[in-house]
This record gives structure tokens, sequence and C-alpha cells, in this order.
């Protein structure tokens, strides 16, 4: 292995283990953790059809004291429930998603990042359907494992604020399954993030996929903003992801920085409401954004390369529990011993 800690980007590193584990005559069996990093299933799969597949990303923390601790966890396990009853996969039982996380993370020590470097070994479990089908139906086998790799920054500069632009696409239908955290979902989001990088933007943002006025999503992450009497304002929204980042964010602020919280329709005309914007999400933490650029008319929040006091406030407070330096709420951290 031979990794610098200190400049990694969010790119795939091998690692030593990953967990695999089949579902087969109505049952998981109990898994096993393997070397090798490829699958090998049938051409007729449903994941590779219909799209029946879902996945979560969570990361492993170094503490100070050198002892690993994962960061909310049983929330991910319980998103990823909603998601495979969304797309009829049989159920993960937050038992299962957690011990397999774990030894994923036992089993791959040397690739967690060291403390102090702000890099985390970013685990990634994901269920996909198999078998030889044909017609458009559930599968009647799945895999379901768990990966990982150690990762830096999600955005290239880091804690950097970024640029966004208003794209007319959109990631998800209503009544659809943007509230899911499934591929499709992120397979929508290619070309208008293609789009994005070509006109020199970090990615763009999605606006409601009824009436195009109001913000669902930034890029594959929640949007924030920060009023100017000092209040943390969400998008609420029947297609946005359950962030878990974001709903961490919110308990920050209410309860760790006196701040009001709503979660509201944000309308994009209304962007002079904001003083400070970003996005949030467990790749990109907190990406602070500069400026918005929606359909020939920008809006300036800050300076290309100053973070904005309350945002900076929000990430320290974050990486400070995720890291072990913070007292952290009850039941929001998992010890890996």
């Amino acid at each position: 292995m031979n990794i610098d800690f200190t400049n990694l980007g969010f790119q795939y590193h091998k690692t030593d283990f990953n967990y695999i584990s089949y579902y087969k005559s109505g049952a998981w069996d109990e898994g096993v953790l393997r070397s090798e990093d490829t699958l090998t299933i049938s051409c007729f799969s449903t994941a590779l059809h219909y799209a029946q597949q879902a996945f979560e990303g969570l990361k492993a923390y170094r503490r100070k004291d050198g002892r690993m601790q994962l960061f909310r966890p049983y929330e991910n396990a319980a998103r990823f429930r909603e998601s495979c009853k969304r797309l009829l996969i049989p159920e993960i039982s937050d038992e299962l998603f957690i011990s397999a996380v774990k030894k994923v993370v036992k089993a791959n020590l040397d690739f967690v990042p060291p403390y102090g470097t702000f890099s985390t070994l970013y685990v990634r479990p994901y269920v996909i359907g198999v078998g030889n089908n044909l017609g458009v139906r559930p599968a009647s086998e799945y895999v379901f494992g768990v990966v990982c790799s150690p990762v830096g920054s999600y955005f290239k500069n880091g804690l950097s604020p970024v640029k966004f632009i208003v794209t007319d696409y959109d990631r998800a239908a209503p009544n659809g399954t943007g509230k899911q955290k499934v591929g499709g979902n992120y397979a929508a989001s290619l070309y208008p993030n293609y789009l994005a990088h070509q006109e020199g933007y970090a990615d763009c943002i999605y606006l409601d996929p009824t009436t195009h006025t109001k913000i669902d999503e930034v890029g594959s992450a929640n949007f924030f903003g920060i009023t100017k009497d000092n209040c943390f304002v969400t998008p609420k929204s029947s297609s946005i992801l359950s962030s878990i980042t974001k709903r961490s964010l919110m308990v920050i602020a209410r309860d760790f920085m006196n701040m009001c919280v709503v979660e509201k329709e944000v309308y994009i005309d209304k962007l002079d409401e904001f003083t400070e914007v970003g996005a949030c999400g467990t790749a990109a933490v907190i990406t602070p954004i500069s400026g918005i650029m929606n359909h020939e008319k920008f809006h300036a929040f800050s300076s290309d390369n100053v973070v904005g006091p309350v945002t900076k406030k929000l990430y320290d407070y974050l990486i400070g529990i995720q890291f072990g330096d913070i007292l952290s709420p009850d039941g929001w951290l998992e010890i890996i011993e």
C-alpha cells in the first residue's frame, strides 16, 4: 500500500477486503469477507436492465485516541431499508447492515486515514437484483455487499467556495424515487453535471420537477442557506433525498449554535434572503457556494475564497463530532473497538 492520506481526492483506492452476501430461496446467507473486488452476475440481472439496486454512503473516522468510529450508521441502515422497500428488494436488517459495515472497517484498518489528515474511510453498502430475469418484475436473487476506499474531499478544493448553475433537467420525478438512494437518480444527474462542468461550474442545482421554481438538490447533495436573521433554512420537498448530514446540521444549528431551523420551500428567485448558502452530504460534508447562475442571472454570496462565518462554524462542529473531538448527541457515534 502506498497512499498519501494527506492528498486524497474522492476516487477509488483498492483495499484488502470487502463483504458479500447472497439472497437465494427466500433468505440471506451469512456473508463472507473476500479480497477480490469484482462480481460475476447474469447478463439478465434486474440491476442491469431495470435499475433494481440501492446503495448507501457512510464513513469511518480515526479518533485522536486511535480508535475508529462511525457517524450515525443506524440512520444509514434505516434509509437503506426504505430504499429496498421502494424497489421491492428483500429487507436487510439493521443488524446485518451494521455488522457487515463493521467487518469491512475492521478488515481494512490500515486504510483508515490517520487522525489529523481530515481524510476518512468511505464505506459503501449496496444491493443489486441478479439472476436470469427477462420481464419487468423483481428479481428472485440478490447480492448485498459492502466496499470501501480511503477518501479526501469530494470537491477538489475542500472547504472552499464554489459556483453552481441551475439546470432545466430533473434528477427525479414527482412522487418518484427522489427520496431513495438509488442509482437511477444519479444516472439522471450525469449529463447535467457534465454540462455544468463544461461551463466552469462545480455542479448544478435541480429545481422542483413540477414547477421549476423551488430548489430541490444541489448536485448529489442537499441545499442549506443562512438568512440575514441567522436562521438555518433547508428545502422541503417530496423528491429530496433525506440527507443524514443535513439532519445532523439542523440539530447542530439549533442545539449547539442557538439558531432557528426551518424546512420550507426555497424559491430560486428569493436567493437574496440568504447571506450564506452551501451543499451538504456524506461525501461533500459541507461545500460553501459562492454564487449561483440562474438563467443568465448570477447571484453572488461571498468571495471566491472566503467561507462564511456561520458555514465555517457548522463545519467545525460537524467534523469535531465526527472525529470525536466534540461531545455528540446521544446515539450519534458507534465506536469500533
